[in-house]
């Protein structure tokens, strides 16, 4: 049979036939009149019409990519923070202007329409988002990519606060509709969790099982001005065996879905609550159910067109972002041993070849393990696999390095101390032929600590691949009045080639250029205004400086730190209220993990904070605190290109990379941070001039640690310290309850402030009266932020992806 040719029509997107189109998906696939259609029916109709127009693209790259065997990389993660696909789409297909112009033909707003779409939660934080900016870029670039991760119901939680406390809800983001997905219920596979081995002969049988079923959802990613496209496939889970129809007739109801529930809550949520036993083997089984299901598809894919598996290093390369998917390293050994009866050494060969891996961690506590008790009795042949992987290590490690106890002890894949567990950083470097950092500083201290010893082992494999954002999204879609002044001097082609933005330098003294720049800069901070006032009924000032700190919350980010400056900075208005005060306006969001106390308690703190400092006569304006809640992709997309001043200040050694910096920075925000993660490289490629530095560098607080930090002379010697310490201590922040925050002052002063706040704090407050001081020369304050934008070339996910396809995966990009 003949394949259908798949010819793009440009004609398909002039405002009549997109017209057309939009009106006939609401008729025919929404099934509503146009006078009777809801803003939601105009909005889902209108994505299917320009969904319509990726399905032609997605077709013919599918089929490109089998014409010309192109190697597919199939990146595994927990997490795709992909935020609202219909602007994406539109920017992609370069189609808004005219899809604009169809619906206020049709009596539609296209702005407040795109405002329904509720992100997809498939994520939380920077890994999610990152994946969702690396899918974009190897579709952009034509890299053969397969996007693989779970589809959950709920996402994480919705996260609303009351009486300035975090409280999780269900988030019911499909609850209208995903037109973006396509159902594909004759791909599933079976999941086995549980049962046990039996040795018959020279195989191992995995028997006696509970089984769920993946079914995939796939969703389209297109690349930017190009007809390439990839492929996003999210797995949910069904249950193997419907509802016990006998009960069901007995009426006992529970029973009869007990079953079907159990089997399907492995889909449910990201991230169950993991301070539970039956939280973590949730998440264990979670993990399992994505990767035993890709393994299955992609070897699947694969022999579709191959006998064997010698050509599978040439066709397939399998990116395990962070720990989480690592369970696909036993797994494909599973499928190629009992399942292909490949022997032992040839498979362990194969799967070295097509496995990398990115660390995102330097912090020991935050590598994943899993119990072997947990781990043999929920995957045993898994377990089975991963000793006998052990095995073949330490024997290799004495062969080739003698008998060397402490050394085998602390490179094992099991950790025998404190009850065993299984390392999972571990096994991913010993079976990845890369392993890669995400920035330059992180890379180099991950294998100077973590990884020291397989660093000595495998020094070829270790490397560094600098994270980067995607421009089309974090530019141009989130902030259209600087993208519109870019594309006005230097053209459009810097969506592409972000290395472009360097032409902006000499425009950065330019009165004009500076004049408009700024004029974006406020139109941005009016639209964040205008949305807390009608959202949260809170007045901000444009004018004043809007000091931003949006990431996830946890002791390690220090939002602590910005607090004890807020405070101090309440302290010094009061003092002295007829000083020239820089107006400022400080602004967080972020999620707690709903089993994280203290950083549910910096939350609190924040609004306790915020009620005072916000309600006070006597600060007349001059700083106002806002914590906007459910932190996600499209209100990002809204705050950062708002924000003038970025917090990035982790304690250095910390952060991994970071990604956040990079957008604020991109936006035309100045970065106050320590040199930490991607700062590092950031603050050479803007200038050093341009870039507000503060307290101890990676060695120094290494050096610290060892002499023995005491946090408590801090706290005694600085008499401002001090004050705000003992005020958010003694209740003047929480007078309805003076010990709320006793636990956050014992964590700093008498428990040893692990991420060493009181040590950087008057680094930080100093490098803070730096910001008010050139804050208050605008021009040159603008001078230095449009050096920011041009400075961040090297910062774009093209040149990571770039980066892996060349020297990781070995995938080139397909011809369209």
């Amino acid at each position: 049979m003949s394949q259908p040719d798949f010819e793009y029509d440009p004609q398909l997107n002039d405002v009549a036939h997109l017209k057309r189109a939009i009106a006939n998906q609401l008729v025919y696939r929404v099934g509503k009149d146009p006078v009777a259609a809801q803003p939601a029916d105009w909005l889902h109709a209108t994505a299917l019409a320009v969904r319509d127009r990726l399905v032609e693209r997605w077709m013919k790259t599918t089929r490109a990519q089998y014409e010309q065997k192109a190697k597919r990389v199939y990146y595994l993660s927990m997490e795709f923070l992909i935020g609202r696909s219909f602007t994406n789409a539109l920017l992609a297909l370069e189609i808004g202007e005219q899809v604009g112009q169809a619906l206020a033909e049709l009596g539609v707003d296209i702005g407040q329409m795109a405002e329904l779409e509720h992100d997809a939660a498939l994520g939380n934080g920077g890994l999610g988002r990152l994946a969702a900016c690396f899918l974009d870029s190897m579709a952009t670039l034509g890299i053969a990519g397969f996007g693989y991760g779970i589809r959950y119901d709920y996402g994480m939680f919705r996260q609303q606060i009351v009486d300035g406390s975090q409280v999780e809800t269900p988030d019911y983001w499909m609850a209208g509709g995903h037109p973006w997905e396509f159902p594909r219920p004759e791909v599933q596979y079976r999941v086995r969790f549980g049962g046990r081995t039996e040795q018959r002969g020279d195989r191992v049988e995995w028997i006696d099982t509970e089984d769920v079923l993946a079914m995939a959802y796939d969703i389209i990613i297109p690349g930017y001005a190009t007809a390439a496209t990839n492929t996003l496939r999210l797995w949910s889970a069904k249950a193997a065996s419907e509802i016990n129809l006998g009960a069901f007739n007995q009426g006992d109801y529970f029973v009869a879905v007990e079953g079907k529930n159990h089997s399907e809550n492995v889909s449910r949520v990201l991230y169950p609550d993991d301070s539970t036993s039956s939280g973590r083997e949730l998440r264990l089984r979670q993990e399992y159910f994505f990767v035993a299901a890709s393994l299955q598809d992609l070897v699947r894919r694969y022999l579709l067109t191959h006998e064997g598996f010698d050509e599978l290093p040439d066709q397939v390369a399998i990116h395990l972002n962070d720990t989480h998917p690592v369970l696909a390293i036993p797994e494909l050994m599973r499928i190629l041993i009992d399942e292909h009866h490949l022997e032992w050494h040839r498979a362990w060969a194969l799967a070295q070849q097509v496995f990398s891996y990115t660390n995102h961690t330097l912090m020991r506590e935050a590598l994943e393990t899993w119990p072997v008790e947990m781990l043999g009795r929920v995957l045993p042949r898994h377990l089975n696999i991963i000793f006998e992987i052990n095995a073949h290590f330490m024997a290799g490690l004495v062969e080739r390095h003698g008998s060397d106890a402490e050394l085998a002890r602390r490179v094992s894949l099991i950790d025998e101390g404190g009850g065993r567990r299984v390392r999972m950083a571990y096994l991913a470097v010993l079976a990845s032929h890369k392993i890669n950092g995400v920035s330059a500083l992180h890379s180099e201290l991950m294998k100077q600590s973590i990884f020291a010893d397989f660093a000595r082992l495998f020094p070829e494999r270790f490397t560094n691949k600098t994270n980067g954002v995607t421009p089309r999204r974090w530019l141009a879609q989130a902030n259209p009045p600087l993208a519109g002044l870019i594309d006005a001097h230097i053209g459009r082609d810097w969506r592409r080639e972000l290395d472009q933005l360097t032409q902006l330098r000499p425009l950065a003294v330019q009165a004009g250029f500076v004049d408009a720049f700024r004029g974006a800069k406020r139109a941005n901070k009016e639209r964040l205004a205008k949305w807390v006032a009608q959202n949260m009924g809170i007045e901000l000032d444009p004018d004043s400086l809007f000091d931003v700190q949006v990431k996830r919350i946890h002791e390690y980010k220090r939002q602590l730190l910005n607090v004890l400056h807020v405070v101090t900075r309440y302290n010094r208005i009061l003092a002295n209220p007829d000083a020239d005060w820089v107006p400022r306006t400080v602004v967080f969001a972020g999620k707690a993990a709903s089993a994280y106390h203290m950083a549910k308690q910096i939350i609190k703190l924040i609004n306790d904070v915020a009620a005072l400092v916000n309600n006070d006569a006597r600060i007349k304006g001059k700083l106002k605190v806002v914590f906007i809640p459910n932190y996600s992709v499209s209100l990002a997309e809204m705050i950062i290109p708002a924000a003038d001043l970025s917090e990035q200040v982790s304690t250095a050694g910390t952060e991994a990379s970071g990604t956040g910096n990079m957008k604020f920075a991109l936006n035309g925000a100045l970065t106050i941070g320590t040199l930490d993660g991607a700062n590092v490289e950031m603050r050479d490629a803007v200038g050093a001039d341009n870039f507000f530095i503060f307290g101890n560098d990676a060695v120094q607080v290494a050096q610290l640690r060892a002499a023995g930090y005491q946090s408590r002379r801090y706290y005694e010697q600085d008499a401002e310290l001090r004050l705000a310490l003992d005020q958010i201590r003694d209740g003047v922040f929480s007078p309805d309850d003076k010990g709320r925050f006793q636990s956050i002052y014992d964590v700093l002063v008498n428990w040893g402030d692990h991420y060493l706040l009181l040590a950087d704090y008057a680094s930080y407050v100093a490098t803070q009266d730096q910001v008010d001081a050139l804050y208050r020369q605008p021009r040159e304050w603008a001078r230095k932020a449009i050096l920011n934008v041009a400075g961040m070339g090297s910062f774009s996910s093209d040149r990571t992806i770039a980066e892996y396809a060349s020297e990781i995966w070995r995938a080139a990009p397909i011809r369209i």
